[in-house]
């Protein structure tokens, strides 16, 4: 008969709850799978010397030695053993397009999971975390730390974050909502109006990471501006992994009739026939085109992104994640 997990108690606060089921459900099917699965931003960033190679032209040319470079007149570059701990900064969006999906199982429920396992998984091998929680705006720091202490500290900063939309999303019932040019969806909770500006969110981790790091984006990468060029901004220097979060609804809009959709960011409301053909094909063409440009943003940057749906098992996702960027790695 399987195991169950540990009772809590009936005043224990919800993001030690969070944390406990997250361990028992998540954390112990990861054990061994994501351990030393993990390297450096740039390799030969430690300080002990491994050796030596040609210099290509991508290569740091103040790591060239160059009295070996006189004595082959061939230019040679000192490489190093990498070290093993590093600084992980999670950027979390928690914008209104965010609260889109099932109460209790919505995107911004996802993200809340992700950033504590993530944390504890890190924190394990004495590595420090930080976060970044973007709010329409509004930007909430977590300075890096390690311990199991620290990712209570940031469960407690994404349960408060996410407390007053969830609430909502629960107690308004189903709405259908919409943002403009991405496509309709329901169960969004509206909070303050300006929708996600993916780049400021990007230039704030920056202004935060002043040495190498792992900075991990977790959102949906629903938003305006032009944050590509602060993605090339962060790749020289860090290693930049992006989780896509998403749900069914940001990409399929139900045929119910009549429906008043809302723009779940701005709070715009439009009267629309969600059957009209011509209106869902270009819905369709919208949520291509908003593909095409994100999946060609990432790839000019250099930047993994990978797709994890509210419906999908944590771990099992982040098993394949970590899988997908060895097999990138030589």
């Amino acid at each position: 008969m399987p195991a169950s997990p540990p009772t809590t108690a009936p005043g224990r606060a919800a993001p030690e709850r969070l944390l406990l089921r997250l361990e028992w459900r998540v954390l112990r099917r990861l054990e061994g799978r994501l351990a030393g699965a993990y390297r450096t931003a740039h390799r030969g960033a430690g300080t002990d010397l491994a050796g030596l190679r040609d210099y290509l032209e991508s290569d740091d040319a103040r790591h060239i030695d160059w009295n070996v470079t006189a004595r082959l007149n061939e230019p040679q570059l000192r490489v190093f053993t990498e070290d093993r701990e590093l600084t992980v900064w999670l950027v979390l969006d928690r914008s209104a397009s965010m609260t889109v999906g099932v109460p209790g199982r919505g995107k911004d429920d996802v993200t809340a999971e992700l950033a504590v396992v993530l944390a504890r998984v890190f924190t394990r091998g004495g590595n420090q975390v930080g976060a970044v929680l973007y709010e329409n705006g509004a930007v909430r720091t977590l300075p890096p730390g390690t311990g199991r202490r620290h990712v209570l500290h940031l469960a407690v900063l994404l349960s408060r974050s996410g407390g007053e939309s969830g609430a909502a999303a629960a107690g308004g019932g189903t709405r259908i909502s919409r943002r403009r040019g991405d496509g309709h969806r329901r169960g969004a909770a509206s909070r303050r109006p300006g929708t996600t500006n993916l780049a400021a969110m990007l230039d704030a981790v920056g202004r935060l990471a002043r040495r190498r790091a792992l900075i991990i984006v977790v959102s949906d990468f629903i938003g305006d501006g032009d944050w590509g060029r602060s993605l090339l901004r962060l790749t020289p220097r860090h290693e930049v992994v992006a989780l896509r979060v998403t749900d069914a609804a940001d990409d399929e809009l139900p045929d119910v009739g009549l429906v008043v959709v809302e723009d779940a960011e701005t709070g715009e409301q439009l009267v629309i026939d969600s059957g009209d053909p011509l209106l869902r094909a270009r819905l369709r063409s919208a949520v291509e085109d908003r593909d095409t440009r994100l999946a060609a943003g990432m790839r000019r940057a250099g930047v993994p992104i990978h797709r994890i749906g509210t419906e999908a098992d944590l771990a099992t996702a982040l098993i394949e994640v970590v899988a997908s960027t060895q097999r990138r790695r030589p």
